[in-house]
């Protein structure tokens, strides 16, 4: 499977023990069953396409973020790197599905929920490798928090406009936390980073939830 291979590889580059090699591999094949039992399910076409693999991917790149976590090795270059060409690939996955035909709702989760564990994997390493606190995890779980609330409100799992502003804080979330890992900032620095990219966060969700609201 080419994303165990790229798990695999990329011990090549991130700190990695035995365990954290297990782990993530585990992690990614779980994924990737969960995203097999739904795509039969839920996925309009006959073809899975090139878009679900590249998402696939990601999700890989996601998984192998957990080595370095847990080798007590967090954030750094290399870490940023990583999440960097996870980020760059977000946009072809979608291009893909345009171009060939294979848009479907079921895509556009998968890629939403790959970037939902992105984001909470690099807020861990935020945590555990910097000065940045534990209010950095806004952008990690914010995604996972209106979930579990639609499960109380069901209105909240109504569908969304699509709004490119939403897709632009997303960038700017992940990028933000890419930074994070790198000395580029100073502490304080960063922690005004983690606050400007968790206000535009809440800020876009509070959109979506009173624009659910409205139209419940």
């Amino acid at each position: 499977m080419a994303g165990v291979a790229t798990i695999a590889a990329l011990t090549a580059v991130l700190p990695a023990t035995a365990p954290g090699l297990l782990g993530a591999v585990l992690a990614f094949l779980l994924a990737s069953t969960a995203v097999a039992v739904l795509m039969r399910r839920y996925y309009p076409h006959r073809r899975i396409g090139g878009c679900n693999v590249v998402t696939l991917l990601r999700a890989g790149l996601v998984c192998a973020l957990l080595m370095p976590l847990m080798a007590d090795r967090p954030a750094g270059w290399t870490v940023a790197l990583v999440a960097g060409i996870g980020l760059a690939m977000d946009g072809l996955d979608g291009f893909l599905a345009r171009r060939s035909g294979l848009v479907s709702a079921f895509g556009a989760r998968f890629d939403m929920e790959v970037d939902a564990a992105l984001a909470l994997v690099l807020a861990l390493h935020v945590i555990a490798g910097t000065v940045v606190g534990a209010e950095v995890l806004v952008l990690g779980l914010i995604r996972y928090v209106f979930v579990l609330a639609s499960w109380v409100l069901p209105w909240l799992q109504g569908a969304l406009p699509v709004r490119r502003w939403r897709k632009a804080i997303c960038v700017i979330q992940i990028a933000a936390l890419i930074v994070l890992q790198t000395p580029l900032l100073s502490p304080g620095q960063g922690i005004v980073l983690a606050r400007i990219a968790a206000l535009l966060l809440v800020g876009s969700f509070a959109v979506d939830i009173r624009w659910l609201w409205r139209h419940r």
